[in-house]
């Protein structure tokens, strides 16, 4: 009798409703385990990932994927979203401080973690092509480095002083807003610069047909080339956990969609996005973020 040969790989994902079942270990492979690293949150590894391929397998932010792409990273795209979300609200401004919206943001100082964080390309996209909003009229703050090295913030992009943390400038009025990414803050001071964010959300879906997209799943290319089969099984895990997770809400749209046509309007908007703000030198072609394995795989 055959015994199946069993791959051990080295994994980083996010705690979310659609990935308990895999990381519970409650759906399993016969021929694939997936040990998981314990660093919370996930995006502190994903430089990591980009720089020394620390994972088999590992949650990456778009932005990140595309910069890593544009670098010739040996890595390779799935199309399993981990997280999604409308962005329109991750932006705040003190309001003990007076009110500010898009048509006031022009040589306001604007804090982001680090100038390449994926929410933060997206929100200047859509003040750019929604709002009227140069972001080169903006006075950018950044807070750290973008996760591929050899990205550096653009010119008249600053830097915060060492020690300092976005959401007591913002308190102090050093900055007049911010840009946050999955923890909002929790402050009634704080306001959305985007007046009517839900509905501004519900204007860009109508439009684009599509959630933004966050975070997606990479694999490095060696495990890629060396054995496809092996992907499409941890694609398989990833699927059939997310259908164990408690189903998308009464709105119908699936933050976290899985399957290549389905990942496709999210990916184009934000390579526009990314070119526009020069985040990116080129703009990528949906089918060239994944290979012949990745570009098959369907929801």
């Amino acid at each position: 009798m055959s015994t199946q040969t069993i791959t051990r790989l080295k994994a980083a994902l996010g705690d979310y409703p659609h990935t308990l079942a895999v990381k519970q270990r409650a759906i399993s492979s016969p021929s694939v385990v997936l040990d998981f690293s314990d660093v919370k949150p996930v995006f502190r590894l994903f430089g990591a990932m980009v720089r020394e391929c620390a994972f088999d397998v590992s949650e990456m932010a778009v932005v990140t994927y595309l910069q890593a792409k544009s670098h010739r990273k040996p890595l390779v795209l799935l199309p399993a979203v981990m997280m999604g979300r409308f962005q329109h609200h991750c932006m705040f401004y003190n309001a003990e401080r007076g009110t500010i919206t898009p048509a006031g943001l022009a040589g306001r100082r604007v804090g982001v973690r680090s100038y390449a964080q994926t929410t933060g390309a997206w929100l200047r996209g859509h003040l750019q092509n929604d709002f009227g909003v140069d972001p080169a009229s903006v006075r950018w703050v950044s807070f750290e480095d973008a996760h591929v090295a050899e990205f550096r913030d653009p010119p008249g992009v600053e830097r915060a002083a060492a020690g300092k943390t976005m959401t007591a400038m913002l308190l102090a009025g050093e900055l007049d807003a911010a840009i946050y990414g999955a923890e909002l803050p929790d402050d009634k001071r704080l306001r959305c610069v985007i007046p009517d964010a839900d509905a501004a959300a519900r204007q860009w879906h109508a439009r684009h047909r599509a959630v933004p997209i966050n975070h997606m799943v990479v694999v490095t290319q060696e495990l890629a080339h060396s054995s496809p089969a092996t992907v499409r099984e941890i694609y398989r895990l990833l699927l059939e956990s997310k259908a164990a997770a408690v189903p998308p809400g009464s709105d119908g749209l699936d933050p976290v969609p899985f399957g290549f046509q389905a990942c496709r309007g999210a990916l184009e908007a934000i390579i526009d996005y990314c070119v526009q703000q020069q985040l990116i030198p080129r703009r990528f072609e949906v089918e060239e973020l994944f290979d012949d394995t990745t570009r098959a795989l369907g929801g």
